[in-house]
């Protein structure tokens, strides 16, 4: 019996030619992943089988040779098995930092990916990960488009004209095809202009929003994918009837819109999970509401003012058709994404197994046989 044990290494533009930038595959894929959810056939980590993964915090003090904290500064583990056709385990560790692209001439995040067989626990494949993140990110609002946006969605609006944003709008194309305008809005007024012209060339007319309120009075589908210090404003008055607001980030909305309108979230479970963190935090809740997409979804549901069995409503149960989504034209929906491990499994398996078939990337061996077992 041999020991050997070789992985696929897959680099970026290994990941390209491997097909990670197709959208509507990558939609239908973490579509399905939510169906696995709805199910149970999947594993996060931790005891709960649910955490968003293990984050590595730097001091708010300089400490050493340590890094300081700031905004986004963090390094992060992030591990999930998924069942179904998949049956993989996967890891993908990151980290961010906000001064990379103007200070290095690099994204503000460098991700790596890593397959396992669940059985050996052999590796698969080692790739590069910014781009399923990114990809998977997009997908989770495409997903959410198809089953909560209004039938008759035209258009979707942008914040933000960043990575996360690029893949989201090809995403809520890929997953409601009605959508073929949309607006973007920026702080930097020149990056809008660049993503509207990127965008032409998948077919979607872009427009660049003057103000945020203009962005959101224009769109059916909001999506919501930025970070920093300010959360995006969003008053429920700008809103269309039948609008669905998406967000995978901070978003600041009034305590009354959550408590007046369907929520839905992702994973209510690892939301439970962060809720855990933050009750168990010195600062309290209130140490979640810089990063966590649900803090106030969570905060209102402490407090008794929400009821997490018949309020909050998962989005793989909407997909599974065990509850319904949208039940009126003219309601308006508050979608929140906080980002699952199961997701770059699912997209990276994907991908990997493309490669394979097409004879991509660099086999690498590990061992012929292990020294010492």
């Amino acid at each position: 019996m041999s020991g050997k044990v070789d992985f696929l290494y897959l680099s970026e533009p290994d990941m390209i030619k491997a097909g990670v930038l197709d959208s509507k595959k990558c939609v239908d894929t973490v579509e399905e992943v939510f169906r696995l959810l709805s199910r149970g056939d999947y594993l996060m980590g931790g005891p709960k089988e649910n955490s968003h993964g293990v984050m590595l915090w730097f001091p708010e003090q300089p400490r050493f040779n340590m890094p300081v904290a700031g905004p986004d500064r963090r390094f992060m583990a992030m591990i999930a098995y998924l069942g179904g056709r998949f049956n993989v385990c996967g890891e993908k560790w990151y980290g961010s930092n906000v001064e990379n692209p103007a200070a290095r001439h690099l994204p503000r995040s460098i991700l790596m990916i890593v397959l396992n067989d669940p059985v050996s626990s052999a590796p698969l494949a080692f790739m590069s990960g910014n781009l399923v993140s990114a990809m998977r990110t997009g997908a989770v609002p495409g997903v959410a488009a198809r089953h909560l946006a209004k039938q008759d969605a035209e258009t979707a609006g942008i914040f933000g004209a960043g990575v996360i944003s690029r893949a989201s709008l090809l995403a809520i194309n890929a997953g409601r095809p009605s959508i073929k305008t949309a607006w973007v809005y920026d702080i930097i007024k020149e990056k809008s202009e660049a993503f509207a012209e990127e965008m032409k060339a998948n077919g979607i007319q872009v427009h660049v929003a003057e103000s945020p309120e203009e962005c959101v009075r224009n769109s059916d589908v909001i999506a919501v994918a930025t970070s920093g210090k300010n959360a995006v404003h969003i008053e429920e008055s700008w809103m269309k009837d039948g609008a669905l607001l998406a967000t995978s980030g901070v978003v600041d909305v009034s305590d009354e819109f959550c408590l007046n309108h369907k929520i839905v979230v992702d994973n209510w479970k690892m939301h439970q999970e962060w809720r855990e963190d933050g009750l168990n935090s010195k600062e309290g809740l209130k140490s979640l509401s810089t990063w966590a997409p649900t803090h106030q979804v969570i905060r209102l549901q402490v407090e008794g003012k929400l009821d997490e069995d018949k309020d909050i409503i998962n989005l793989g149960d909407v997909v599974e058709k065990k509850v319904p989504g949208r039940t009126d034209e003219k309601e308006k929906i508050f979608f929140v994404a906080g980002g699952m491990p199961v997701n770059d499994v699912a997209w990276s398996y994907d991908v990997y197994k493309n490669a394979i078939a097409n004879n991509i990337g660099i086999k690498l061996n590990l061992w012929e046989e292990p020294h010492w077992f």
